[in-house]
């Protein structure tokens, strides 16, 4: 007597993974926008976020979502999109005849029409200029690099100022830039800041300074914080709101 052998059945083809990480174009109003979309397994919805200064969209789904779903949630949400980058202007280079902000002060830009020279500002038919040499393509280079030499001059000072009326000490300040906060405080005693900040007015970059020194003190974001900053900024409501009104404008901004 023979055993009938049992069919083995084909082996079930597992779906092909999808990765973890797409790059996409998503045209909005016409313009080409880099959109980021990560494929989590522990996400239980769809998040789209607008990047600091319009320049590109995250977005987190659940791992396997069918793409016909996440083409629905787009379609859906661009009409959203539209409204939210239409203030975002298409061309944010810095070239001759523009004009960027410098110590919350819009200056435009003058090109010297020499190749050498120092970056320097000031004023020119009652207006506030900076004037700038080199190549006219290099002018955002040339502007970032004195706003970040501006950064370091009023962090250094506004850090130790602050450190010393609050009885703390500090290791380091770095400048960075960074985008998705204009500050951080390190265990350490460490603190960075985003060099843009030296395009927003004086009592926001003296609020930013206090805000990371305080965090010497409470590194989280509870009443003594916030009671703190307070007291080493007095000027901090209206700072805050400044930052969140304007903030996304000076992350706009393309040096090149």
């Amino acid at each position: 007597m023979f055993a009938r052998l049992a069919k083995k059945k084909p082996a079930r083809r597992s779906p092909p993974k999808r990765p973890l990480k797409e790059e996409r174009v998503l045209p909005v109003h016409g313009r080409p926008v880099p959109l980021v979309i990560r494929h989590l397994e522990r996400a239980t919805r769809i998040t789209l976020r607008i990047e600091p200064g319009g320049r590109a969209l995250k977005m987190t789904v659940p791992y396997g979502l069918p793409e016909k779903d996440l083409s629905a949630f787009l379609r859906r949400h661009q009409g959203w999109l539209e409204t939210k980058l239409f203030d975002y202007p298409d061309d944010t280079r810095l070239l001759p005849g523009a004009t960027v902000p410098i110590l919350g002060v819009p200056h435009r830009i003058v090109h010297s029409g020499k190749l050498r020279g120092l970056t320097e500002t000031g004023m020119e038919g009652g207006e506030a200029v900076i004037r700038i040499s080199g190549l006219e393509d290099h002018a955002g280079r040339r502007i970032a690099d004195h706003l970040k030499k501006l950064a370091r001059r009023e962090l250094d000072r506004l850090v130790a100022h602050h450190a010393a009326q609050s009885g703390k000490s500090f290791r380091d300040v770095t400048l960075k830039d960074t985008r998705s906060r204009w500050g951080s405080c390190s265990s350490a005693g460490n603190l960075n800041f985003s060099w843009r900040i030296a395009m927003a007015p004086p009592e926001v970059i003296d609020y930013l300074a206090a805000h990371e020194v305080a965090h010497l003190t409470e590194m989280n974001h509870g009443p003594k914080f916030w009671a703190l900053c307070k007291r080493l900024c007095p000027h901090m409501d209206e700072s805050k709101a400044w930052l969140k009104r304007h903030g996304s404008a000076l992350h706009a901004i393309d040096f090149g």
